[in-house]
């Protein structure tokens, strides 16, 4: 028998109704997308697969993804953008326009009070490498993965202040209960 999930209360089996449903994408207001687009590309190594803008509505959207190597990603348009909206775990940043130009950071980062959105969260081969590197790119560290109560679990800041879990799978065998 295969693992179907653990049980809690309040979890209920899934119907066939949910059949084919997937997570597709996380959403981040982002003031700056050069400033946003520069962090992920640079320092997570995501590319941005489909750029879409709404005129009408002043925003665009940037879906940003870490695609498998060789993995075949469509050249023609409309067809990355089905591409784009069949896809597990991407990032979407959104740009107001406009927001560029405000000072300071706008946008909650869902870790003051009160709270709500806490973090997103990246799984890297290496924990330490992974240090080093946001060292060398000015990356601002929440906690350092030998801060704290958890170890092995870094938290850093992107240029809008959202939080950025970042983790070694191989080290989490032992967390929790």
């Amino acid at each position: 028998m295969s693992f179907t999930g653990e049980q809690y209360p309040g979890v209920k089996a899934p119907t066939s109704d949910s059949d084919g449903f997937l997570l597709n994408h996380t959403m981040l207001r982002v003031k700056d997308p050069e400033k946003a687009l520069a962090f992920y590309t640079r320092v997570f190594g995501m590319r941005v697969m489909r750029r879409l803008d709404f005129e009408e509505m002043q925003f665009s959207l940037y879906f940003l993804a870490r695609p498998e190597a060789g993995e075949a990603v469509p050249e023609e348009s409309g067809e990355r953008t089905v591409w784009t909206f069949s896809q597990r775990g991407l990032l979407e940043l959104t740009h107001n326009w406009g927001t560029e130009n405000q000072e300071g950071r706008i946008y909650h980062d869902g870790n003051a009070e009160p709270q709500g959105f806490g973090h997103i969260c990246f799984s890297v081969p290496d924990l330490e490498a992974a240090e080093a590197w946001f060292d060398a790119n000015d990356v601002e560290f929440v906690k350092r993965s030998d801060q704290g109560k958890m170890k092995n679990v870094v938290f850093v800041k992107d240029v809008d202040g959202y939080w950025i879990e970042v983790v070694q799978a191989d080290r989490l065998a032992a967390l929790g209960d």
